[in-house]
């Protein structure tokens, strides 16, 4: 198993980051399938489950490759963000935006379609197995000329690099309280849906174009956009499955847990083709897709101590109350209702909030937000 290290930050006189890859199976070039799968954890270094069922992943791939039993190569990032897990603010691990820049380490990815619209011009035809493999190498060598400065785009582009030509792209990682969730494009809605199954997810939320260009959108909505911009003649499939993986709250890092989740994503690198596993039972899928644009925020409207009065898993109705904030000085008491009503998802761990805080998330069946959508 070859793990290679890729200098992020290394100049004399500053602190300096290395990120670690592990690469198993073949790639398209040493004879491998040609399929590829690219894993990640914890992109945002305070949500630390991910890391966890990054470590059973690479104990369980060692087992496969040494048995020769994957197909095509799998790359497992298993702590893809150096420079959030070194920082701290009063103690207090602070992994989800880059202190020097205060952008959110998972936006702000080039996205690649706009340039290949451009450069495949007169190059792509009939043949959408070969517009595949055009694209593959153009989008790569896109990400390859992109020029960054800072440790922090250095790092978005290293990740970029390895996983923009991917078959399948897993990103891992959690929410502050939250029922185990996925975001994927809605051309994708299809090969996501045997994952959440497997892993037993409570929403699946889907949407064309989220907003920030996070890192699954900068692998997977390229090919949308060129099969916008080229039309129906000539044939350009959703080729990257990039799924969004939320793996409940921060605070549940138990083995348990990350044995189970991680079997669930070997399974499903085996259903799209990655792996040799003997298939497991499927089981009965917790939930359907749902639109990214129906899910409704609560925030805060006052400064208080948060109350909830709905919990994780409740479907909420349209009207009802959903959490109380009490401000413990004015004794002002302040009743959140949901306006449209849906699966509560994901709420924060805090308890107590100033205004203008979010509260919860709720899933809902009907879109009715536009812009960005995810939260910052």
């Amino acid at each position: 198993m070859p793990i290679h290290t890729h200098p992020i930050a290394d100049e004399p006189g500053i602190a300096a980051y290395a990120l670690t890859s592990c690469h198993y199976g073949r790639t398209r070039a040493d004879g491998g399938s040609g399929r590829k799968a690219y894993i990640q954890a914890s992109l945002h270094a305070d949500e630390v489950p991910a890391m966890l069922v990054a470590h059973v992943l690479r104990r369980e791939l060692e087992r496969l490759d040494a048995a020769g039993r994957i197909h095509g190569e799998v790359i497992l990032v298993p702590a893809a963000n150096p420079i959030g897990l070194s920082q701290l603010v009063q103690g207090t691990p602070f992994g989800r935006f880059d202190l020097g820049t205060g952008i959110n380490f998972n936006r702000d990815f080039l996205h690649v379609a706009g340039e290949l619209a451009a450069s495949l011009a007169g190059r792509l035809g009939g043949d959408a197995a070969q517009n595949v493999a055009t694209i593959r190498a153009e989008a790569h060598a896109a990400v390859a000329r992109w020029d960054v400065t800072g440790a922090t785009a250095v790092l978005k582009k290293t990740l970029l690099s390895m996983a923009i030509d991917a078959d399948v792209v897993l990103d891992l990682h959690c929410d502050n309280e939250a029922l185990l969730h996925m975001y994927a494009g809605t051309a994708l809605g299809a090969r996501a849906e045997p994952l959440a199954a497997l892993l037993g997810a409570r929403a699946l939320l889907l949407s064309g174009a989220s907003g920030g260009e996070p890192f699954d959108e900068a692998c997977s909505r390229l090919w949308w956009d060129l099969a916008e911009h080229f039309g129906p003649a000539i044939p350009i499939p959703p080729a990257c499955a990039a799924i969004t993986v939320e793996l409940r709250g921060e605070m549940d890092v138990r083995y348990d847990y990350a044995e189970r989740d991680a079997q669930a994503l070997l399974q499903y690198l085996a259903h799209e083709g990655v792996l040799d596993l003997a298939p497991a039972a499927a089981p009965d899928a917790l939930c359907a897709a749902t639109p990214l644009e129906g899910v409704e925020p609560l925030y805060a409207p006052q400064s208080g101590v948060l109350v909830f009065l709905k919990a994780l898993g409740d479907q909420v109705l349209a009207g009802e109350a959903v959490a109380d904030i009490v401000n413990p000085v004015s004794g002002a008491t302040t009743t959140l209702r949901a306006q449209r009503g849906g699966l509560l998802f994901a709420s924060t761990a805090h308890r107590h909030l100033l205004r203008g805080m979010q509260v919860c998330k709720m899933a809902g069946a009907t879109p009715f937000r536009s812009g960005s959508l995810l939260s910052q």
